[in-house]
């Protein structure tokens, strides 16, 4: 079985979310080697990366020091957390001996037409000097690390045509979404980024006004501008059109503003724009009409001109790289139809309800389906969606491409970085071949030594000016040549890692086919919900990819047809994606600056003060940062409470998908939990191989005890049931795994109920069911379950076995079996109970369940039975106020107690 955290990047420190995800995956590892599972927790290192380089230029030092440096300091940091990690599985993506298939497997899907370098209008990053992803840059148009506002520039980039596996990708989230094993928000984010929509492409025709003839020439085209093709998910809405938007990077921008000096200005600043602004330059040498105009029995309205304008918010990459406005059905359409039309009405194709307003309802956008309009003739008071299929049927008969289409969101990925501390491209550029491929014997392509670069404090890509290592011979023609200076964006290294850990010494493919059948997919994957889209999705793009090229299928001809016909071609079985953990933070009540630690008086925990002044602090659980001083060191945590004390405090202040708001003093509940489990473990008789082994539960239970054992018997029976319910309550919790938390409060309450047994319960009772205890601790808190063993157990064999296979030299006793399981022993021991139908005044109130035996004789009798109705939920749900069992005056009962009957006073 194959479990795996997504690995660090190694920044040097450790903290509190690295402890979190790397706690759940070794908790849910040891649960299943105790299962008798044949697990393996492997962990390595997302090693290139900006920050190294970045890190580099600030101390004039090679990246690879400074990261082989962060990787021992982080390596020492995690061990102190008593993590099964199979180290001899590590790797590090800036090891030579791992890029080398990086590059193997580039060339790979090269080879089969998924990777290819051509121009493109990228996302630049002018502080980090390097082009961004789309998934790189945020909602406010700014790079997802530097913050800085990208640019939009062309360049030759190199691509993975993920586009080619999109059908696929969308199809088996179905199947990810079977059984919960991957969260809902994932598959609906992933969903929305591959982006499927249908909708119409229509067609508006240009016209020059005033009558005169249009004639603007198409850079590059040969052919004139005519029309202005959109595409739309709204067909419906084409009644409500009232301009047409195009992008400053379309072709038709591009030749209007050959006339229109104003324009032209206006397209270069607005490379500049963030794609959200609403800025935009209206061209009044062209406008555009409504196809609606052609189409017999419409309105004449439809023949008013539409204004065209260049916008900014219109992606030039999205489709034609045009829109048609339609204000009353889309946001960014009202806000820039208002910010540079704010009188002009707004008309309305759709209304909520069939019969709602005809088109007039002012600056109101509606986005939902609804009911068509007067505006749309003969379609009015119809369904949107059944006018959408019909008016492009009938523009369709008059307009020749017009016509319904699937539309996805999801665009190739762009992979190249102008950075150095990346896998370098195994491409090399010759003006004779073009491009030639590194020759396979000849990988890795090694970054070269720059020490100068480092040594300078300079920016930029180091490997444009590393001429001994730029200049090289082609493979093909042996004549001189120059290789690529990109490197690939490390997602390309994350999109792969997991494969490289079920082989990591193959040194002569990236992993094996008897490899990847023994250890592929992973059975468990856990990580944080910010990896959703990114990592996950080109994870899921490059296991199609790569399965479906080293090793085809029967019948399959292609990857991409490998992908299609197999729906188990994903990564990770179960996906576990775990919660943020937010500090503790303290702000000043007058200025809101976050407090330093030192200038917070904590002497009185309930009301924290500023230093000096005495002022009460306002305080809140947020995201951890520097900037707020409500970081916290796992190692100082792990130094001062222990390593498993850590553990379960992490997992018991939250369950595993919800955000940890991380509290130190509560770990003092774990604290007296472990210290009180350990005075009572001290307690017992040591465990022997003559005094233990033979006990039968079932037979012990199932014997009615003689009087004089009958306090002992029922002790004993009261540890048993809660030892029963414990192990199926924990069992399903850690193979929930979202639930962990409650593993820890189950187990504090199996060691009350046997602290407050102690007396009456019988040793062997109490030393069969605290073994069980320490078996399902010892995922959680594995020393410290490890240390009551030995010391219940002396000479017995560890918690944990040393091999998941059958170990001949095991005894066979309960005592040292793995995971515990019930024994069909709860029926015996649960307490027997009755059910008891109440009346009050002679009316049946409610039936509920009372002890079927014990209880006094005779007037006490009633007492006891009004006690027990009442102890139970459904009587003080039901039994208050005027039926309020206690101001009975008088009291009948059967014999049994199977009915009783109170007598209550009506109130005067």
């Amino acid at each position: 079985m194959y479990i795996l955290a997504m690995f660090p990047y190694p920044s040097g420190k450790l903290h509190l979310g690295h402890l979190r995800v790397y706690t759940i995956a070794d908790v849910v590892t040891r649960f299943r080697k105790l299962q008798g599972r044949n697990v393996f927790l492997p962990m390595g290192w997302d090693a290139f990366g900006l920050p190294a380089e970045n890190a580099a230029i600030e101390r004039g030092i090679d990246p690879a020091e400074w990261t082989t440096t962060n990787m021992a300091r982080m390596k020492s940091q995690l061990e102190l957390m008593n993590a099964s990690f199979d180290w001899s599985r590590e790797i590090a993506t800036c090891d030579p001996s791992f890029y080398k298939h990086t590059q193997s497997l580039f060339l790979l899907l090269r080879r089969h037409g998924l990777v290819s370098r051509k121009k493109a209008t990228v996302n630049w990053d002018p502080v980090e000097k390097t082009v961004l992803a789309n998934e790189q840059v945020d909602a406010d148009g700014r790079s997802w690390r530097s913050g800085a506002v990208v640019e939009q520039r062309e360049l030759e980039q190199w691509f993975f045509h993920i586009t080619q596996f999109k059908e696929a990708l969308l199809r088996d989230l179905k199947a990810l979404g079977e059984n919960e094993a991957w969260p809902e928000r994932v598959l609906t984010m992933q969903e929305n980024w591959l982006g499927l929509t249908k909708g119409a492409h229509y067609v508006f025709p240009a016209h020059a006004p005033m009558g005169l003839q249009l004639h603007v020439p198409l850079k590059g085209q040969d052919r004139y501008l005519e029309n202005f093709k959109i595409y739309t998910t709204r067909p419906e809405t084409i009644f409500a059109a009232q301009f047409i938007a195009i992008s400053p990077r379309s072709a038709e921008a591009e030749a209007l503003a050959e006339e229109d000096s104003k324009l032209a200005d206006f397209i270069a600043r607005a490379k500049d724009l963030p794609h959200d602004s609403m800025e935009g330059y209206q061209v009044k040498t062209v406008m555009a009409t409504n196809p609606l105009a052609q189409v017999p029995g419409q309105s004449v309205a439809f023949h008013e001109k539409l204004p065209v304008y260049v916008a900014a918010y219109v992606r030039g990459d999205y489709e034609t790289g045009a829109l048609m406005g339609v204000p009353a059905h889309d946001a960014r359409d009202m806000a820039f139809w208002r910010h540079h039309n704010p009188n002009e009405p707004i008309k309305h194709a759709l209304t909520p309800t069939k019969n709602g307003p005809t088109t007039d309802m002012g600056d109101k956008v509606f986005v939902e389906s609804g009911y068509m309009t007067s505006l749309a003739g003969d379609l009015a008071g119809k369904p949107s969606h059944e006018a959408a299929e019909a008016i492009v049927q009938k523009i369709s008969s008059v307009l020749k491409d017009t016509e319904l289409k699937e539309r996805w969101k999801l665009r190739d990925w762009l992979i190249s970085r102008q950075r150095y501390w990346g896998t370098p491209i195994p491409i090399i550029h010759c003006q004779a071949c073009g491009e030639v491929p590194v020759p396979e014997e000849q990988l890795p392509v090694e970054l070269p030594k720059v020490d100068h670069h480092w040594a300078g404090g300079h920016t930029g890509n180091p490997l444009e000016s590393a001429t001994e290592w730029v200049n090289t011979e082609c493979p093909k023609c042996h004549g001189p040549a120059k290789r690529d200076t990109d490197t690939m964006d490390t997602f390309v290294d994350s999109s792969w890692y997991y494969m490289r850990f079920a082989d990591p010494n193959n040194s002569s493919m990236p992993v094996s086919e008897t490899a990847a059948k023994q250890n592929l997919p992973v059975d468990v994957y856990i990580g944080g919900v910010e990896h959703a889209i990114l990592h996950l999705l080109y994870a899921r793009f490059f296991f199609k990819a790569v399965m479906g090229t080293l090793f085809p299928t029967t019948g399959s001809s292609s990857p991409q047809q490998a992908a299609l016909h197999e729906s188990n071609l994903e990564p990770f079985k179960r996906l576990i994606t775990q919660g943020m953990v937010h500090g503790k933070t303290f702000t000043h009540p007058e200025t809101g600056r976050f407090l330093k630690p030192d200038e917070v008086d904590l002497s009185n925990p309930s009301r924290p003060t500023v230093v000096g002044t005495g002022q009460e602090t306002k305080s809140s659980f947020e995201k951890m940062s520097k900037s707020k001083h409500n970081g916290v060191d796992p190692t100082d945590f792990i130094g001062k409470y222990g390593a498993d004390a850590t553990r379960a405090h992490m997992l018991f202040q939250a369950p595993v998908a919800e955000v940890l708001n991380w509290d130190e003093d509560k770990i003092a509940g774990v604290t007296r939990w472990i210290s009180k489990l350990h005075g009572f473990v001290k307690s017992l008789p040591p465990v022997t191989t003559g005094n233990t082994g033979s006990w039968d539960a079932w037979a012990y239970f199932s014997q009615q005890p003689s009087a004089s054992a009958t306090a002992q018997w029922e002790a004993d029976a009261r540890i048993w049931a809660a030892t029963q319910r414990a192990i199926t309550s924990t069992t399903l919790a850690y193979e929930k795994v979202y639930s962990l938390n409650t593993v820890v409060s189950t187990l504090m309450s199996l060691t009350n109920t046997l602290v407050a047994e102690r007396a009456a319960a019988s040793d062997i009772v109490k030393v069969e069911a605290t073994t069980r205890l320490l078996r399902m601790m010892a995922p959680i808190t594995p020393a410290v379950a490890e240390e009551y063993w030995s010391i219940l157990c002396p000479g017995q064999p560890s918690i944990f076995p040393s091999s998941a296979q059958p170990d001949e030299t095991r005894p066979t006793a309960n005592i040292v079996d793995k995971w515990p399981t019930t024994d069909d022993t709860l029926s015996l021991v649960e307490p027997k109970q009755r059910s008891c139908a109440v009346q009050v005044n002679g009316k049946l109130r409610c039936v509920v369940k009372i002890p079927a035996q014990g209880g006094p004789e005779g007037d006490a009798f009633q007492v006891w039975v009004t006690e027990q109705i009442y102890k139970s939920p459904e009587a003080r749900a039901k039994l208050v106020d005027g039926n309020d069992i206690r101001r009975a005056t008088k009291i009948y009962t059967a014999a049994t107690g199977a009915m009783v009957n109170f007598i209550i006073p009506k109130a005067k």
